[in-house]
């Protein structure tokens, strides 16, 4: 077993007591563990090279130096990525960003980490469903067209 050091403000820590008492846990140290252990387990387990569709919501601290402007920059980066965004105004300091991603599992993942890792990023969530994508050629009204089609 490892021992680590992490740093935590006193909101979070705050919230990792109420969450050790409420579950009855006898350390911090076994309430992480059993957190950490249910991340993993939400993550489904899906080939990087899958195709998928996601949500990916999180709220951050828009007061945080720079961080809106990160943000924006990381998105139009992968802008190939993005279906849709909504953007959410809180309070006075947080804003909530809803994004609807399209693409690999891992090029999804690699967008969402890049987000949501940031400094100011909090209450961070993704969530992939995968999916099989085809081409068909049908008629929309009375045209003949080509095009992909995402099946959940």
């Amino acid at each position: 077993m490892q021992r680590i050091t992490i740093t935590i403000d006193d909101d979070l820590l705050k919230t990792l007591d109420l969450t050790m008492q409420r579950r009855g846990y006898a350390s911090r140290s076994e309430a992480v563990r059993d957190m950490v252990r249910e991340a993993g387990a939400r993550e489904p387990d899906l080939p990087e090279n899958s195709s998928c569709v996601a949500t990916l919501g999180y709220v951050y601290d828009h007061e945080t130096r720079a961080l809106a402007q990160r943000l924006t920059r990381t998105a139009h980066d992968h802008h190939d990525l993005a279906v849709a965004s909504l953007h959410v105004h809180l309070d006075h300091e947080s804003c909530m960003e809803i994004s609807v991603l399209k693409g690999t599992v891992a090029a999804v993942r690699s967008l969402a980490d890049m987000l949501t890792a940031q400094r100011g990023v909090r209450h961070a969530k993704l969530h992939l469903v995968p999916v099989q994508v085809s081409e068909s050629r049908h008629g929309h009204g009375e045209r003949l067209t080509t095009h992909k089609h995402v099946h959940a």
